[in-house]
């Protein structure tokens, strides 16, 4: 399905965005501000749940408001409010030049801004063919109520819940620059589960749909646009989840291990993805979530991994979850090299952190989760690049492997405080002999840390394997912030990297 031009919704438009604007910045301007910036936010969410085909909640939910942020005397000033008027926008920015001399004192690092083009009425809308928020709800219900009788009708299915949830977020932003930027992001995740249960045993397992959650519309629901194949999945999930629940229990030790980009892009996010926020890397998050081995003074000496190891900041990804025309301080979308030929080179940042990095501009990564928030450096869509030269199958790279495991889906992780001690489990994982897939095995985790695992990649899977995964879900300050985030990745064979059986460590 091709992706229709689309523009900001008029309901939006209809705001009073430039009346806000103009009587925030102009009153700014008028107490003493330096710089100032107003931003109008806008989130609109639908959670759909069914449990064994009934409906088991629906949700929605609207928050509007604005922010307007303030330079006085090189320290920052914020306030926000809910009432959208000319003269609530003149007294909050008043309010926010106010924060900023009381904070002056407390002060110790002045602001300054990377310069930034200025983008006079620009638009973005991200790439969707259906906005899922003009689908009726009963029709979005029976979708995944047709799902769920799929998984409800095989044999050893004893229980299922589906689930999607919907976001639209549009924004306005404005500044003393002269930027004024218009924007509207969408975003779904749909999600099945089949859940067996042994009631001797007093056991149950699992086996969930890979469909990673995306910047794209409805059309990804119903598979209308190719993306993801609902009904092959479907069908064989009872099969795969029947074989797992059969399936011997691993052997701990170091293992040869090919993963699949459903699984690694949660490793990506974890080892990667937060360890390169520069805010974490010079010890701004130490207090909430953590600091990073990867800090400055290694920056183009660091071996992340081999020199195979390419991986990218990305704000165009398309249907990236990260992905912006311009990010929440008005700088625009791009891409960037983080590791190039496994070698430390960049990091995430905003306009404040860029020039501390002796960069002359930020790389787009400020966001806000709401009007009331504070925007701060949040994470890009990072990814690892694919074999440029060959296009390598995941078959291939199991070919090559004589005694191993082939991982597939992301389940649960843990990694320590500074993103460099972890290990991640999955939903599935099949045994590798002589190059051959040869059944399932249950009970697997892999540990490594950070560098002694991307240093031994020894290969990655050409541009056909490469998938774009992600969470809605990154945390990050205080107060805490979510944002939704995207990781693309090809399959990777890594060597002797070690398992832990999951069951025995758990001393069962």
């Amino acid at each position: 399905m091709s992706i229709a031009t689309k523009v900001v919704d008029d309901q939006f438009r209809a705001l009073p965005l430039s009346a806000l604007a103009d009587a925030a910045l102009s009153a700014a301007r008028a107490a003493g501000a330096d710089y100032a910036d107003l931003r109008v936010h806008r989130l609109v969410q639908q959670s759909i749940r069914l449990r064994d085909g009934r409906v088991e909640s629906v949700s929605d939910s609207t928050d509007l408001g604005f922010a307007v942020r303030v330079i006085v005397d090189g320290t920052w000033g914020f306030a926000s409010h809910a009432d959208l008027t000319a003269d609530t926008a003149a007294q909050v920015a008043r309010r926010a030049v106010t924060v900023a001399r009381t904070l002056r004192a407390l002060n110790r690092e002045r602001v300054e801004l990377a310069p930034e083009p200025r983008y006079a009425d620009a638009e973005y809308v991200s790439a969707y063919a259906q906005d899922p928020f003009t689908v009726p709800t009963p029709e979005k219900v029976a979708l995944l109520l047709d799902y769920s009788e799929r998984l409800r009708a095989a044999d050893g299915v004893d229980h299922v819940t589906a689930s999607v949830l919907q976001v639209k977020e549009q924004t306005f932003y404005a500044d003393t620059f002269g930027s004024r930027i218009t924007q509207q992001r969408v975003r779904l995740h749909p999600q099945f589960e089949a859940i067996t249960v042994d009631p001797a045993a007093g056991v149950f397992e699992t086996m969930r749909t890979l469909a990673a959650p995306a910047g794209r519309g409805w059309e990804y629901v119903t598979g209308a646009d190719g993306t993801w194949d609902w009904a092959g999945e479907l069908a064989r999930m009872p099969e795969w989840l029947a074989e797992k629940v059969k399936a011997p229990s691993v052997t701990a030790g170091p293992t040869d291990l090919v993963i699949d980009p459903t699984n690694l892009w949660l490793t990506i996010h974890e080892s990667i993805g937060h360890a390169t926020e520069y805010d974490r890397a010079i010890g701004y998050e130490s207090a909430y979530a953590g600091t990073s081995f990867a800090t400055p003074d290694l920056l183009g000496t660091l071996q992340y991994g081999t020199p195979i190891m390419h991986v990218t900041g990305d704000r165009t990804q398309e249907h990236g979850l990260a992905t912006v025309g311009w990010d929440d301080e008005g700088v625009a979308g791009q891409q960037w090299d983080l590791v190039r030929d496994g070698v430390l080179v960049g990091y995430q940042l905003d306009r404040v952190f860029a020039p501390r990095l002796g960069l002359e501009r930020s790389n787009g990564c400020s966001y806000a989760d709401s009007a009331h928030h504070v925007p701060i450096q949040r994470m890009a869509n990072v990814s690892l690049q694919p074999d440029p030269e060959r296009d390598t199958s995941t078959a291939e790279l199991i070919s090559r492997v004589q005694d191993g495991i082939y991982i597939v889906g992301d389940k649960s992780w843990s990694i320590d405080m500074q993103r460099y001690n972890f290990q991640f489990t999955g939903q599935r994982f099949f045994r590798i002999r002589d190059g051959q897939l040869a059944g399932q095995l249950r009970d697997v985790a892999y540990q490594a840390t950070t560098t002694d695992f991307w240093g031994a990649m020894e290969a990655v899977g050409g541009p056909s394997t490469w998938v774009l995964g992600g969470a809605f879900n990154c945390g990050k300050a205080q107060p805490g912030q979510v944002a939704a985030v995207s990781h693309g990745c090809p399959s990777v064979l890594v060597r002797g990297i070690n398992i832990l059986n999951t069951r025995a460590e758990a001393g069962q």
